[in-house]
């Protein structure tokens, strides 16, 4: 397996990764959120290439994805995460534990001071996330906040309090 950015080549790939892994979500002849998410996302001002990253099995297939967009707390900049989304035939082999090292590290590596998700509470402790309100960072849905967690990077500065807003998207789902 290979971790790297996302190519316009793996577009398509990446749409097959998020409409797979979500398919529950899926109706006859719809997208899924998360697939409809990633394209509306990558039409947006808040894409960030160099944050959308891709998991490719040894034959170059994109297995995997997963992808942090531009967003704020309060009037500061931090980054949203989501969707992460892997191929069931290679769930629960470490891609989706690859994907998210390689995102929070490259997401340190461009000086962000945090990066925010909604997601299951445990899973991903594993990588450093604690509940938002312990940062008093608050979900922009008050019923998500036992899921709403936060992870910091080096240059968080403790100062970062107050609503999280995810971009433009993510409000339209």
């Amino acid at each position: 397996m290979l971790i790297r950015r996302e190519l316009p080549a793996d577009v398509p790939g990446v749409h097959s990764v998020h409409a797979a892994a979500f398919a529950r979500s899926e109706t006859a002849g719809q997208r899924s959120v998360e697939a409809r998410l990633v394209e509306e996302l990558r039409a947006c001002d808040a894409w960030m290439p160099e944050l959308s990253l891709v998991a490719t099995a040894t034959d170059g297939a994109v297995v995997g994805h997963v992808v942090c967009s531009r967003a704020s707390v309060g009037s500061s900049p931090a980054l949203g995460l989501g969707p992460l989304g892997v191929l069931p035939a290679f769930q629960r082999t470490g891609v989706g534990h690859a994907l998210m090292h390689a995102v929070l590290g490259a997401a340190d590596a461009l000086g962000e001071p945090l990066v925010v998700l909604l997601g299951h509470s445990d899973y991903y402790p594993l990588f450093g996330f604690r509940l938002a309100e312990e940062y008093g960072i608050t979900p922009p849905v008050p019923e998500w906040r036992p899921n709403f967690q936060v992870r910091t990077l080096t240059t968080y500065n403790a100062a970062m309090r107050g609503q999280f807003t995810y971009a433009k998207p993510f409000h339209d789902l």
